[in-house]
């Protein structure tokens, strides 16, 4: 549940429902200073119009709010859509999901199912692959730096020597993946599942995971020590 407020000399919207992401509750809060004055109508006009300013801005919160919330995250036993016939299909990650983001909206799905980037040192890396349905691909030994993967579906996928330094993983899909010998180093790692995947000689190095998240991913068996000790499996 989401709430905001008007006060005097600031406006805040909280939302209290983000029990998969790094923090419980996120807030956003934005001050613009108000000025009260008795002098004629020229003053009740200028904060009338900084009231309807800030009307505007709690409202757009509200809404950006409302969009990343009620997008869908495709379930394991969910129905996929079918193949994709675009003949270039597979080359368009090299573009990525350019209006997305961190909501998983799209104009078109980015279907890179089956599609190989084995070794692919260039063109992945820092682009968008929010929603993207990724199962049954090939990324071994990809440069996949600063990518963002949001709600993306990699069910099955092949990530073995994967780099996703700097990258932001959030609410990926992972089930029965392999990522053997990948590296997330500094990446933020959040509401992702590893369900029966991969994780032998991943490399954990400074990742930012929240607890509920680190709970989840060190039920994993085949994490090493060296990968448990650096995400601090107790």
């Amino acid at each position: 549940m989401a709430s905001f407020g008007i006060h005097p000399n600031t406006i805040s919207l909280n939302n209290s429902s983000a029990k998969r992401h790094l923090f419980s509750a996120r807030k956003l809060h934005l001050s613009f200073p108000i000025s009260c004055s008795a002098v004629g109508n020229g003053s009740q006009k200028e904060n009338s119009s900084q009231f309807k300013e800030l009307r505007n801005v709690a409202f757009g919160l509200l809404a950006t709010w409302a969009v990343t919330a009620a997008s869908p995250v495709i379930a394991a036993n969910q129905r996929l859509p079918p193949l994709s016939t675009d003949p270039d299909r597979c080359e368009r990650a090299f573009v990525g999901n350019t209006i997305g983001q961190a909501n998983g909206v799209y104009d078109k799905p980015l279907d890179l199912r089956f599609c190989d980037f084995t070794n692919e040192k260039s063109q992945l890396k820092g682009k968008s692959l929010t929603a993207a349905l990724m199962s049954d691909a090939k990324f071994d030994g990809a440069d996949m730096t600063e990518v963002v993967m949001s709600k993306a579906y990699a069910v099955g996928a092949s990530f073995k020597g994967t780099d996703f330094t700097n990258a932001v993983i959030d609410r990926v899909n992972f089930g029965k993946a392999d990522l053997q010998g990948s590296v997330f180093k500094n990446t933020v790692l959040s509401g992702s599942t590893f369900d029966e995947a991969n994780l032998d000689g991943v490399v954990f190095e400074d990742t930012i995971i929240g607890y509920i998240d680190l709970q989840k991913i060190c039920t994993n068996k085949s994490i090493s020590e060296e990968g448990r000790a650096e995400l601090g499996c107790r």
